[in-house]
């Protein structure tokens, strides 16, 4: 296993719709989940999708620790491919996404309440299930990645967007939407 270098905003690859993951069962590809696995490990991030890490394909992966949880029970690592995103209701809230490829800081993005997320397994195995809050939003926001998209790009209010260190010496509340 190797950690692999992050790509960081301004980079194409991150801009670009990933390829769908044809076949899930090369060395290649469980290389790459292990590689993956080692980076988001160090990095100490929750998510990491593979066009961070210069692979442009539709897969990522996250974890909720028990701290992060709206239940108070964590995620445990996984991997997503091919991921689909569908919102179980149109209502929004707002939260603060930090993000691998735009180090040190971090916005205030509105992501939907709750959804449903369908992709497969490493194994192959169906992956449909329904996510709230916190897990939604890494969902969210990992699966914006492969469509190249980067979170500032969801931004409504530039007011609750900035370096980490300012806006702990800061804190600003967020409003409702």
């Amino acid at each position: 296993m190797a950690i692999l270098k992050i790509a960081r905003m301004g980079h194409p690859v991150l801009l670009a719709r990933a390829a769908e993951v044809d076949d899930l069962t090369t060395p290649e590809f469980a290389r790459l989940l292990a590689d993956m696995a080692e980076t988001l490990a160090d990095s100490g991030g929750v998510g990491l999708a593979a066009p961070q890490v210069f692979a442009s394909l539709r897969v990522f992966l996250f974890h909720v620790p028990a701290s992060r949880s709206d239940t108070g029970a964590a995620l445990p690592l996984r991997a997503i491919i091919n991921p689909v995103v569908t919102p179980l209701s149109p209502e929004k809230v707002l939260g603060w996404e930090g993000c691998l490829s735009i180090p040190g800081l971090r916005a205030a993005v509105p992501r939907f309440r709750s959804i449903r997320l369908t992709g497969l397994a490493p194994d192959g195995a169906r992956v449909d299930e329904e996510l709230t809050g916190f897990a939604a939003r890494v969902v969210q926001h990992e699966t914006d990645h492969l469509d190249g998209i980067l979170y500032p790009m969801r931004m409504e209010d530039f007011r609750y967007f900035g370096y980490n260190e300012e806006l702990e010496r800061n804190p600003a509340p967020l409003p409702e939407i």
